[in-house]
């Protein structure tokens, strides 16, 4: 009990001395070319706020959606060494069901087409 305790105490310790130091430590000197918005020297042209495609950001969420599909379905060999193995297969299809589903919606709306 009183290593854990002083461990906590040191890595509290020792965050605060690095906090600290990290204030200090650095020279801050801007000049012109540092405060400004681009530091290659060039002035902007044009907007930086350029109109976003809302079919790549749709584009974009599937593919986090299905990553994290993988990431949920990863366990399901060693899940399935359980004691309940039909219960965890039967959740992993469920999720991919329903993750088919939606796809199939969106492809079907023609939400994954890029041309109008």
């Amino acid at each position: 009990m009183n290593l854990i305790i002083m461990m906590i105490i040191m890595s509290t310790v020792l965050s605060l001395i690095l906090i600290f130091i990290s204030f200090w430590l650095p020279i801050n000197n801007p000049d012109l070319e540092k405060l400004s918005p681009y530091e290659c020297g060039f002035d902007p042209t044009g907007s930086a706020r350029l109109p976003f495609s809302i079919r790549f950001f749709l584009i974009a969420i599937l593919f986090l959606l299905f990553d994290l599909e993988i990431a949920l379905l990863l366990p399901t060999p060693w899940a399935s060494q359980s004691m309940y193995p039909q219960l965890t297969l039967m959740l992993s299809t469920i999720i991919l069901i329903m993750l088919s589903i939606g796809l199939l919606y969106e492809w079907m709306k023609g939400g994954l087409e890029w041309a109008e």
